[in-house]
């Protein structure tokens, strides 16, 4: 196990290689929440800030784990050669869809129906580890279901949707987006 004080060159090519990465946040006295994420939704933005595109989904406990605590833990691990678990410890914010800096960070990932907010990470340590206990596994192709599911939704409808969705599973306090990001809009 080594500990480093940001991502350097080796880290960020790790990173971009790898198809799915975790998400673990918690709050005091709630659940540990621990998410998987897919798709091309993570960027390093620098040796000590990485952000990624959250989509709606079944909930929002991450955003309501920064509100109260603030602390997140982002994981990688190769499920090829080699082996190697990196992980990234760090405070977190979320920028809702319709907010001032939500279109500058939104610029760095592709326009994916569903976007709701970015989440962005001060990295304050990198941690590598062996990761000779995770299995061998091949990618055999990204899940698109939820994409194309936001995609096909009535917009008007999906915010009325999630308009009443303010708590966490735990009770925790969630702001809701109100308005949907302009990429999720055909594009002229």
């Amino acid at each position: 196990m080594e500990f480093f004080r940001a991502l350097d060159d080796k880290h960020r090519a790790f990173i971009a290689r790898q198809p799915v990465f975790f998400v673990a946040t918690a709050a005091e006295g709630a659940r540990i929440n621990l998410s998987p994420k897919g798709m091309d939704s993570f960027r390093v933005l620098g040796p000590d800030r990485v952000a990624y595109l959250d989509l709606g989904g079944s909930g929002n406990e991450t955003q309501a784990h920064l509100a109260a605590d603030g602390r997140i833990t982002i994981m990688f691990c190769a499920f090829d050669n080699p082996a190697l678990i990196l992980r990234l410890y760090g405070t977190g914010r979320f920028v809702i869809a319709g907010e001032p800096e939500f279109d500058a960070l939104a610029q760095h990932f592709p326009r994916l129906p569903g976007a709701r907010q970015v989440f962005d990470i001060a990295v304050d340590s990198v941690q590598t580890s062996c990761g000779w206990g995770v299995p061998h596994m091949t990618l055999d192709r990204p899940r698109d279901t939820l994409v194309k599911y936001h995609a096909q939704q009535d917009p008007e409808a999906r915010l009325a949707k999630i308009a009443d969705r303010t708590t966490s599973i735990d009770g925790l306090p969630v702001r809701v987006q109100a308005v949907l990001p302009t990429f999720d809009l055909p594009v002229a």
